[in-house]
């Protein structure tokens, strides 16, 4: 390890101010670098569907003291019933046995709750820029030149991308997404609605080949729910990623016709003003840095909703490039280190939509018949271990400070 000097505190900017960046702001600040974070919204964003924090991410947030926090906002979800064509009953089955996980181990909260936990912990330990973002990055030997939207200018020795799947420091530095996204075939639609169904933390899915409806209560019954839509779409529809009605208008058109309360959903969604519609994918980037400039969660490695593994990538990844850039006095071997240990992991859970991770939404009459066989052996015997990849790095311990 290099030591510094006090007065030589290395500066980082990260970009992006939901899962990834506050935790690698964390972290880094604990190391004592000079962290500057810029997010492009308002304000930390609340809201937002349930996430999952599992396996090696649990560790992440134990070490930074906020697990009992997450623990008592966990959505205590008692069970997850799945429906046919015509809205009968296919199966019905506690939580853990969909999604592999362990009763007390792994948690699954509001991303809100989870963003908002994450930024109070920092938010009085390093600098926010809110309404910001990065528009230019020029690399120099002695650091990074950023010129941001607002027209400001600063140098950083070293430059991070947390901004999401749809990254626009990437963007910046290695030009369009297309060249790393994996399109996975669906899109999909998710806001909220009134409980029409007074339903209490659970969750009811909708099947037909090729389509999923499902309505989402993580409160009780006077509580509002989170509905999502679900869809194959054999060629990825780019035409309206821009395009908040031609959304609608593709939603709509998929569902016309459909059995049990999906026509009423499909209403709700014309009617919400937090529609968010985007596709399946996966961002894969042969490496996740250059020069002084790294990436980490979504923007290196996005894994789909169709993993699970979203959030707890974000958080695993930013504690491992931290550690690595407390570790290494040199940027380049910091980003070869982060990458060496995080890759493997990364690759895995990436993995799971090939391993079965995309078999709640089959897209044959033959594959959800399969898909419905499958639950109903899980009714009869539950799983009881976590998918391997959720756990699969044992998390190494922090690193030194001084």
């Amino acid at each position: 390890m290099t030591s510094r000097p006090e007065t030589a505190r290395r500066t980082v900017l990260i970009a992006g101010a939901s899962l990834a960046g506050p935790t690698l702001a964390y972290w880094l600040h604990r190391y004592g670098f000079a962290v500057t974070v810029v997010e492009k919204a308002h304000a930390p964003r609340g809201g937002g569907y349930p996430i999952d924090v599992r396996g090696t991410a649990i560790e992440v947030v134990r070490r930074m003291g906020i697990l009992p926090r997450l623990q008592a906002a966990h959505i205590d979800t008692g069970r997850f019933t799945f429906l046919d064509a015509d809205g009968a009953e296919v199966a019905v089955l506690h939580p853990h046995a969909v999604a592999g996980s362990v009763a007390g181990q792994d948690l699954e909260v509001a991303r809100g709750d989870l963003t908002t936990a994450l930024y109070e912990t920092v938010r009085d330990d390093v600098e926010f820029v809110f309404d910001d973002a990065i528009d230019r990055l020029d690399q120099q030997g002695h650091g990074v030149h950023v010129t941001f939207r607002s027209g400001r200018q600063r140098t950083f020795d070293v430059v991070v991308g947390a901004d999401g799947m749809h990254s626009g420091t990437r963007k910046a530095l290695f030009g369009p997404e297309e060249q790393f996204h994996r399109y996975l075939g669906y899109g999909f639609a998710v806001f909220t609605m009134p409980n029409f169904l007074g339903l209490t933390r659970e969750l009811l899915m909708w099947n037909t080949p090729g389509r999923a409806a499902a309505l989402y209560a993580t409160g009780d019954a006077d509580d509002g729910l989170h509905a999502f839509l679900n869809f194959h779409q054999p060629e990825q529809p780019l035409r309206v990623l821009r395009d908040p009605d031609a959304q609608r208008d593709l939603v709509a058109g998929t569902y016309a016709g459909a059995g049990w309360e999906v026509t009423r959903i499909v209403y709700a969604m014309h009617q919400a003003d937090d529609l968010f519609f985007d596709t399946a994918g996966q961002i894969r980037m042969p490496r996740w840095s250059s020069g002084r400039v790294a990436f980490v969660g979504d923007a290196a490695y996005a894994p789909s909703f169709l993993t699970g593994q979203g959030s707890s990538l974000a958080l695993v990844g930013a504690y491992m490039l931290a550690r690595s850039l407390a570790t290494h006095g040199d940027h380049v071997d910091a980003f070869a280190a982060y990458e060496r240990d995080t890759r493997e992991f990364v690759t895995m859970n990436q993995a799971l939509v090939d391993r079965g991770g995309a078999r709640l939404f089959p897209t044959t009459a033959e594959a959800l018949g399969q898909r419905n066989a499958m639950l109903r052996e899980l009714v009869a015997m539950p799983a009881t271990t976590p998918q391997p990849a959720h756990s699969a790095l044992a998390l190494p311990a922090p690193a030194p400070t001084a």
